[in-house]
C-alpha cells in the first residue's frame, strides 16, 4: 500500500467559502454572521469536488490513501477572535469527516486544531479529542505561529504547549508541524513562510527539545516539505547542537521527529533520503497542493512525488518504510483504521 501523508482539502465546495465569508462579515456587523452551521453541501458536491481532482490523481499516479486534513492556508489563526477560530476549525474538520466516510478507501483524517494568538493551547484540546475519538481521525495539524507570519508565540518547547502534548501523547496521536496562511507581506505564504515555518520549528526541538522529549517520551512531530532547509543545512544543525554540549541528534532528537517528501524535483528527494535517515521519511505529495503545475524540464506535475521516490537508488524494503510501513510507526491509528476497513490484516 501507498500512503500519501500530507493531503489538504484544497478543492472544497464553494459553500464552505460563502460561510466563512458571512462568519468574518459577522465580526464586524452581528447581523450578517452565519444562522447555522449546516453548510447545505450535499454528498454529490463532495463527491464531484474529490473525484475530479484528489481522487483522480491518487489513480493517475498509483497511490492508495491519503491522510488528509483542511486546506493548511485556509485554518488562518491570526483572523477573528477564539470563537470565531473554535466554530471555523469545526465546521472544517467536520467537512473532512464526510470526505473520509464517503471515501473510506482513500482517505483517513487529520484535524486542525482551533488555535488563536495569545489563547492558551489548551483551549484547543477538546477539539482533537472530539476528532479523535467521535471522527476517527488520526492526528493533527499544529500551528508553531498562529499570528500568521510575526511569531509572537513561544517556541514549540515552551511549557504554554504542554496541554496538547499530553492529550497527543494519551490518544497516541502525532502532530504535523504546519504553519497556515502568512499575514506578512515580506513573507510570501507557500514560498517561504511554509518553510520558514519547518526550518524554525526544528530548531526549536534543537534548542529545548532533550527536555521535552523527556517529559514526553511518546510524543511525535512530522516536519513537513521535506523539512525546509533542515536537509540542505544538516551539517548545520548537527553542529549548533554540539557547540550547545547536546549529544548527536540521530540520538535524542530523531526517534520523535519525521519528515515527508512534499519536494518537488529529484535532486532534493534524493538529498533528502541521503542525509535523512529512511526510517524518518514518509511519502507525501500535498496534492492538490502548493504547486499545481507541469515542470517543463521533465513533463510531469512538480508534485507528483511518487515518481522521484521510485527513481530514488535505494531497496526495495527502504521504499516499502517511506511508502507504508514508517506511516504506521507515527499514525499507529492508520493501522488500526486500515484494520477495521479490512484493507490489512490483524497483527
Amino acid at each position: 500500500m501507498i500512503i500519501d501523508c500530507h493531503g489538504h482539502y484544497t478543492t472544497e465546495p464553494g459553500k464552505l467559502g460563502v460561510f466563512r465569508d458571512k462568519q468574518l462579515a459577522g465580526l464586524a456587523d452581528g447581523n450578517r454572521k452565519p444562522t447555522t452551521e449546516n453548510l447545505g453541501i450535499t454528498d454529490d458536491e463532495i463527491r464531484v469536488t474529490i473525484e475530479g481532482a484528489q481522487k483522480k490523481q491518487q489513480i493517475e499516479r498509483g497511490t492508495d490513501m491519503t491522510i488528509f486534513s483542511p486546506r493548511a492556508a485556509g485554518m488562518a489563526h491570526h483572523v477573528g477572535t477564539e470563537a470565531t477560530s473554535q466554530q471555523w476549525t469545526r465546521v472544517c474538520n467536520d467537512l473532512i469527516y464526510r470526505v473520509t466516510e464517503l471515501f473510506q478507501d482513500n482517505f483517513i483524517g487529520v484535524c486542525q486544531l482551533p488555535q488563536s494568538p495569545g489563547v492558551p493551547i489548551k483551549n484547543s484540546v477538546a477539539e482533537l479529542e472530539r476528532c479523535v475519538k467521535e471522527l476517527d481521525f488520526v492526528g493533527c495539524n499544529l500551528n508553531p505561529d498562529p499570528s500568521g507570519g510575526y511569531w509572537k508565540e513561544p517556541p514549540l518547547t515552551d511549557k504554554q504547549w504542554y496541554p496538547i502534548y499530553e492529550k497527543m501523547c494519551e490518544l497516541d496521536v502525532p502532530a504535523m508541524v504546519h504553519v497556515s496562511s502568512s499575514c506578512n507581506p515580506a513573507v510570501h505564504a507557500t514560498g517561504a513562510h511554509y518553510i520558514n515555518g519547518d526550518t524554525t520549528a526544528f530548531m526549536q526541538l534543537i534548542q529545548n527539545g532533550q527536555q521535552l522529549f523527556k517529559d514526553f517520551p511518546k510524543l511525535r512531530f512530522i516536519i513537513p516539505h521535506g523539512g525546509g532547509a533542515v536537509p540542505f543545512h544538516w551539517g548545520r544543525y548537527r553542529g549548533l547542537a554540539q557547540d550547545m554540549g547536546k549529544p548527536p541528534i540521530e540520538e535524542w532528537l530523531l526517534p520523535h521527529v519525521f519528515f515527508d517528501t512534499c519536494v518537488y524535483h529529484q535532486p532534493g528527494i534524493n538529498l533528502l533520503a541521503e542525509v535523512i535517515p529512511i526510517d524518518n521519511i514518509m511519502f507525501a505529495s500535498e496534492m492538490v497542493g502548493a504547486v499545481k503545475g507541469v515542470d517543463p524540464k521533465s513533463g510531469h506535475n512538480y508534485d507528483d512525488t511518487k515518481r522521484y521516490v521510485d527513481a530514488l537508488k535505494i531497496s526495495a524494503a527502504d521504499k516499502a518504510k517511506i511508502f507504508e510501513t514508517n506511516v504506521y510507526k507515527v499514525y499507529p491509528r492508520v493501522k488500526k483504521r486500515l484494520e477495521k476497513l479490512g484493507k490489512l490484516k490483524k497483527a
